[in-house]
């Protein structure tokens, strides 16, 4: 299943050339993972994954340019690859309901008190499932 989140665009994610710029686009994935890992009301320490993760790698693929508009965008974001500290999220951005970026980041469950990676917790994973989708061709 993905999750759905609309996203705004601000006007100073603009650039010089009347477009969003490319580096925009991380933060509107970062908005979707936060939504999706943090916002949701039935989420908690155990199911939230709020106990830690970190960024371990992006990628971004420009399909089109987006130009600044009121109406939000919309970012579908869904989860592959879950291993025992890691998984990978996924997202199709559509602006005007037309794909214009996809994207992936890596995620790894982190222990801030001992700053090392720590396992997902059965309840995480069963968290996770709910997201999980095959990774994109």
């Amino acid at each position: 299943m993905r999750h759905t989140v609309a996203v705004p665009m601000r006007w100073s994610d603009m650039d010089a050339y009347q477009h969003v710029n490319n580096v925009a686009f991380l933060g509107y994935f970062e908005t979707a993972r936060v939504d999706l890992f943090f916002d949701q009301p039935t989420h908690d320490e155990k199911t939230g994954l709020r106990r830690g993760i970190v960024v371990a790698s992006h990628e971004i693929t420009y399909k089109r340019p987006v130009v600044y508009d009121a109406e939000p965008l919309q970012v579908q974001i869904w989860v592959s690859g879950v291993r025992s500290a890691a998984f990978t999220c996924h997202y199709e951005l559509l602006d005007h309901g037309q794909l214009a970026v996809t994207g992936s980041t890596v995620l790894v469950t982190f222990d801030f008190a001992t700053n090392r990676p720590r396992r997902l917790t059965p309840e995480e994973k069963v968290f996770l499932a709910r997201y999980t989708e095959d990774a994109p061709a």
